[in-house]
């Protein structure tokens, strides 16, 4: 197996792991207002979004240092990989909600596990091809922008259903 595909699979897992147990920091905290801004602080769906953001950008750190010289496109892949997965976390979830009519924790850590999977797929495709370097500058605005956005929406949420908890 090549390096690359060998580190996709650590990022898959790292990030699935990882991500999982960030779910429960902020509680294990003791409700810490500032590892709120990194870590989910309620059952909305935005807040999950956390779950693979931040994970997958840590992650992104340590494979950009190890694979820079082997894969000169792997920047602008990495960050194409966080914004397609986490993006993907709400267009799966509320997909099966509608279908369903309803949302199940099996069915939620699925679209969290399918997101990472479609991340790093899409970070091993691009990282190959190139074709995502010229937007570089771009994705690293919209990476730091999603990040304020979080930091900004986890204590002053839009009145908008991607911000609401479930059930209340």
């Amino acid at each position: 197996m090549n390096e690359l595909k060998k580190e996709m699979i650590k990022g898959i897992l790292f990030v699935s792991i990882v991500g999982t147990l960030w779910h429960f920091v902020y509680e294990w905290s003791g409700q810490n207002p500032i590892v709120g801004l990194f870590f989910p602080v309620n059952e909305s769906t935005w807040e999950h979004m956390k779950l693979l953001f931040f994970p997958m950008l840590l992650y992104t750190l340590y494979a950009y240092k190890k694979l820079k010289d082997a894969f000169p496109c792997i920047p602008s892949a990495l960050l194409y990989g966080i914004l397609s997965g986490t993006f993907l976390i709400p267009v799966l979830f509320y997909t099966y909600k509608g279908i369903l009519g309803s949302d199940y924790i099996a069915l939620d850590i699925a679209v969290f596990i399918g997101s990472v999977m479609v991340a790093f797929w899409n970070v091993y495709k691009y990282v190959l091809s190139c074709r995502l370097s010229p937007v570089l500058p771009l994705f690293i605005i919209a990476v730091i922008a999603i990040a304020v956005c979080f930091f900004i929406f986890t204590y002053y949420p839009p009145a908008i259903g991607l911000f609401a908890v479930p059930g209340k």
